[in-house]
């Protein structure tokens, strides 16, 4: 995340760590675009397992269980987003961060990381790169604009 960082900041971007919000980032990011998802499709997708999550957030993406941009269409709709504010994290890290009011972010931005969480601080979209990159993902999804399947 450091190089990550580095490179926002030196296009201007102000980035500030928010220690420890990991998991409650990814259990609202859970409750927002996974919450359709009933115990047995939870079980098929292998997002949990007696309870804790093992498998991915980014599976409700990879086994369709909505529709949602992916690949190069993906990367561009992170493009044109602008002027906001979203928080970043990455799957099963306490580590986040918070991005205040930025101009834009580009897909090329997350292209070194991981299961990596791009989320609006409103939890309507998100846009994720997974480590199984360019096989699965990456994957945008946005509540106004893709409908659930």
């Amino acid at each position: 995340m450091v190089d990550l960082v580095t490179r926002l900041r030196d296009r201007g971007v102000k980035v500030t760590e928010i220690p420890k919000w990991g998991p409650y980032l990814q259990y609202r990011w859970e409750q927002s675009f996974a919450s359709h998802l009933n115990k047995s499709e939870e079980e098929e997708i292998h997002l949990y397992d007696k309870g804790r999550i093992c498998g991915f957030l980014w599976h409700v993406f990879s086994y369709e269980t909505v529709a949602c941009l992916e690949g190069e269409q993906a990367r561009g709709r992170l493009d044109q987003m602008k002027s906001m504010s979203c928080y970043i994290f990455y799957e099963m890290e306490d580590a986040a961060y918070i991005i205040d009011r930025v101009t834009s972010l580009k897909a090329i931005d997350f292209e070194r990381e991981s299961d990596i969480y791009v989320v609006d601080v409103d939890f309507t979209w998100t846009y994720i790169r997974t480590h199984e990159s360019p096989w699965y993902g990456p994957y945008f999804y946005h509540h106004k604009e893709v409908e659930r399947r």
